[in-house]
């Protein structure tokens, strides 16, 4: 069975200005998501499922359905697609939403929007995120060595001299794992740049001091492998966070909570999985015209045909 890709593309793009799941970057008007989508079919998948918004549904579901028609698996097969949406008011019974809440439940909860079109390992991605092919490769991989399993998830971690900003310091999860390589948990570090000196360093968030990182240190930049029972396991841990966070305005549900959660309580165990993949993304409007020339880039080097579909 071919492993599914779960896009997050639910977010509302307002650091951005704008609509940026759709925003054309390639040099034949291509969006993130396209390559992401490029790389995963040759990979191996044969689903995309989207998370989007009510509000602009129909409209992505259109642009879909125009540009990826004609595109097959390698193997002949049509590529499937599956459209779910992420409201602040689906929630399990029993739970009051907070009316002034309007702030989204985070990207663990916007997996679960997932849970009745995924019967197979999958793959999330952010959908404004540049991962790489080899990143998919692996993913792929790994979803293939694990059909059929449960309580083992993954994690693809990317090298931190690997995603550093020009445009000066960036948040990353450093991954901390054991010597099988099984994730013991990931720490947050703020303003992470390479400083004049010449060293690399961050903000711990959980010491609060500022410490050296290694540049081949793993970090997190959102791209997880799951089996089906994610599904179960994730929305027991959601209940719980629920009753701690019903009434709160902005806390969030996040991926990384819900393994951690589940790391700590043995419910499931985690493999951190290394990339060689340079990542990108747009975070700000001001990353844009560095991302265009990437893939201008990539285009001239071969790696990517122009048009891609």
């Amino acid at each position: 069975m071919k492993p599914t890709l779960l896009v997050l593309a639910a977010g509302m793009g307002s650091r951005y200005g704008g609509l940026k799941q759709i925003d054309p970057l390639g040099p034949s008007g291509e969006t993130i998501i396209d390559y992401s989508i490029y790389d995963a079919v040759r990979a191996g998948f044969g689903k995309v499922v989207y998370i989007v918004r009510d509000y602009f549904l129909e409209a992505f579901k259109e642009a879909v359905a125009q540009k990826y028609s004609h595109v097959t698996c390698p193997d002949g097969a049509p590529l499937q697609f599956e459209f779910v949406t992420q409201e602040l008011d689906k929630i399990p019974a029993g739970f009051t939403l907070n009316p002034e809440r309007q702030k989204p439940w985070g990207t663990a909860h916007a997996v679960l929007m997932a849970k009745d079109v995924i019967n197979e390992p999958f793959v999330v991605i952010n959908g404004d995120d540049f991962y790489g092919r080899d990143s998919f490769r692996i993913a792929a991989d790994w979803c293939f060595a694990h059909e059929g399993g449960s309580s083992t998830y993954g994690i693809v971690g990317f090298e931190i001299d690997n995603t550093l900003s020009e445009s000066g310091g960036v948040s990353r999860g450093i991954c901390q794992y054991d010597a099988e390589g099984r994730l013991i948990t990931v720490v947050e570090h703020h303003n992470v740049l390479i400083e004049p000196d010449g060293v690399l360093r961050g903000d711990n968030s959980v010491t609060g001091q500022r410490v050296e990182l290694k540049a081949k240190d793993l970090c997190s930049m959102n791209m997880w492998c799951f089996t089906p029972d994610y599904f179960t396991k994730s929305a027991d841990v959601f209940v719980q966070f629920l009753k701690d966070n019903i009434m709160e305005l902005k806390k969030e549900f996040y991926i990384p909570f819900a393994v951690d959660y589940m790391i700590h309580n043995g419910l499931a165990a985690c493999d951190v999985l290394s990339t060689p993949s340079r990542w990108f993304g747009v975070t700000f409007k001001e990353d844009r015209p560095a991302v265009v020339a990437k893939f201008a880039e990539l285009v001239k080097e071969g790696v990517y045909p122009s048009p891609l579909y």
